[in-house]
């Protein structure tokens, strides 16, 4: 059974026997959770279900566990070791798109509450279970789940969703796998840049047009880029990496007043990931000018793709940006945009017990807040819940977090067992 749950923000190019096809393969696949949970749809085809707790005060502490089952597309041009939606097993993973993100944590999730419940468990506190349809295209079903949560007096102890997993040599000098778990998650700007010209006929073209203003623009972005900042998450994180590191590094990680601006400057030359950690990034993901190869462009657009750092806001990047370009020439518009999330504690109780379950599933990890650099629709739930974290217990390689969105994603058999591991440590230790 495989399932094309392609989620387009284009409703006529969604497949919705795919999805409906997906809904059904689940309740004949878990049927224990099916016949002890409740369950309705959201929004259309979002999920959620209630473990109703077994104490009296059942509501009081409640809980939700979080997934999305909707992915990005396959592009038929790519050359997958496996078809993207061929779910092809070879004995140590399964390929396939969604395979991290994030069916791998749907499946988990059932897994482990199908195994729970066909041992006789019931939880003491209620269990809510949040599957999103349309995360990948920052859809709404999560803000209808979040609302109907609350419409309902529903006030979570605890938010878990995808974001932070396990990664193998994601720090150097850390030669245990890092489980980084999300304690908040950056803010994303939608900015479009649009400049203008008369046009005209390509054989005459004028100095300064709309396409090289707005070249001009692109690279004032990337030749300045924001500056970097250390939030707290991201100091503790390097003092736990210190903590099992050489020396050296463990020296300097527990002197961050005195070597915070030389490790700063490390973040930025390591890698990608390490400098999306500590600054606002600016990507340029879409370009427009003329339609034609011989006609100028009266006009000339981009799109910037822009995760907020922690700390700063939609208004204040924006102004950044128009400083940055200082062109009065280059019109800014806001397409969408939101804040990044409240910080979330990482020296409380909820913290604690999903660290407790770091160490049942991958005894070898070390745990560590870190800050989500990508989106998630856990942020829809920090208004009805202080803690929520963003972590998926699946053990990943350099070469498997490239994969996300990208060409040949895959997920390791053995940590989709261990990640039932986690959540069944999870939900027993809610009692």
């Amino acid at each position: 059974m495989t399932f094309r749950t392609v989620y387009s923000s284009l409703r006529d190019q969604i497949e919705l026997e795919q999805f409906t096809g997906f809904i059904d393969a689940l309740e004949r696949l878990y049927p224990a959770v099916h016949a002890g949970l409740t369950r309705e749809h959201v929004n259309g085809h979002a999920l959620l279900f209630k473990w109703a707790g077994t104490r009296p005060d059942a509501g009081s502490k409640p809980t939700v566990l979080m997934a999305h089952y909707d992915v990005v597309p396959v592009d038929t041009r790519d050359d997958w070791t496996h078809p993207g939606f061929s779910g092809h097993q070879d004995g140590e993973y399964v390929w396939g798109r969604g395979a991290l993100d994030d069916k791998g944590a749907v499946v988990a999730i059932l897994g482990a509450i199908e195994s729970l419940l066909n041992q006789g468990f019931a939880p003491g506190y209620d269990i809510y279970l949040s599957f999103g349809n349309n995360e990948e295209t920052a859809g709404d079903s999560a803000v209808v789940a979040a609302a109907l949560l609350n419409e309902r007096g529903v006030r979570p102890w605890l938010v878990l969703d995808e974001g932070g997993a396990v990664a193998e040599k994601a720090f150097p000098g850390l030669n245990v796998p890092a489980a980084v778990i999300g304690v908040a998650e950056k803010g994303i700007l939608e900015l479009e840049l649009l400049t203008r010209s008369p046009g005209g006929h390509a054989s005459t073209p004028p100095r300064m047009g709309a396409t090289a203003r707005l070249a001009q623009a692109i690279m004032a972005l990337e030749e300045n880029p924001f500056p970097s900042s250390m939030p707290a998450p991201i100091v503790e994180m390097l003092r736990r990496i210190g903590n099992h590191s050489s020396f050296a590094l463990r020296l300097v990680t527990a002197n961050m007043w005195a070597f915070k601006p030389l490790v700063k400057q490390a973040f930025a030359l390591v890698g990608d990931e390490t400098r999306a950690l500590t600054r606002t990034t600016v990507a340029i993901t879409q370009l427009e000018g003329s339609k034609a190869s011989n006609v100028l462009a009266s006009t000339a657009r981009a799109n910037a793709n822009i995760r907020i750092a922690v700390g700063e806001t939609v208004d204040g990047v924006v102004e950044k940006v128009r400083e940055i370009i200082d062109d009065p020439g280059v019109e800014l518009t806001v397409r969408s945009g939101h804040d990044p999330s409240p910080l979330s504690l990482f020296d409380n109780e909820q913290f604690a017990l999903l660290t407790r379950c770091v160490a049942a599933s991958y005894p070898q990890a070390m745990v560590t807040p870190y800050v989500q650099t990508g989106a998630t629709d856990a942020r829809n739930f920090t208004g009805i819940c202080p803690a929520v974290y963003r972590f998926s217990p699946l053990l990943m390689d350099d070469g498997d977090r490239a994969s996300l969105h990208a060409v040949n994603e895959k997920v390791r058999i053995s940590s989709l067992g261990a990640g039932v591991v986690f959540y069944r440590e999870l939900i027993q230790g809610l009692r």
